[in-house]
């Protein structure tokens, strides 16, 4: 894959990633955003959720964050465990993927 293709899907990855963060304005539920009426059990489920979908977003992040580091490398597009070429058609789908997909299904 080029590397600008490649910085592009990243940028791009990043900011859906930042923006869900509600680093970009939006993002999760906050108290704020909570409808009148939600209370009790059901703002302990939000907190929750948001609490799991936060730390889910601050992964997919931090993947974002590791490729960008390979690119910066020269070693984005391969196999952060064997060295072979990642196929751009999986980069373009999964601009983060560190595997290929069957050492991916391996693990």
């Amino acid at each position: 894959m080029e590397p600008e293709r490649a910085r592009e899907l990243l940028a791009r990855e990043r900011e859906r990633i930042e923006q869900a963060l509600g680093l970009h304005g939006g993002g999760l539920e906050s108290d704020e955003n909570v409808e009148p009426g939600d209370e009790g059990s059901e703002d302990l489920y939000q907190d929750e959720l948001d609490a799991g979908r936060r730390a889910d977003l601050q992964a997919e992040l931090a993947a974002v964050e590791r490729a960008e580091a390979r690119l910066a490398a020269g070693t984005y597009g391969l196999s952060v465990l064997s060295g072979d070429p990642i196929p751009d058609g999986r980069l373009e789908a999964r601009p983060t993927a560190e595997l290929t997909v069957e050492e991916q299904q391996r693990q």
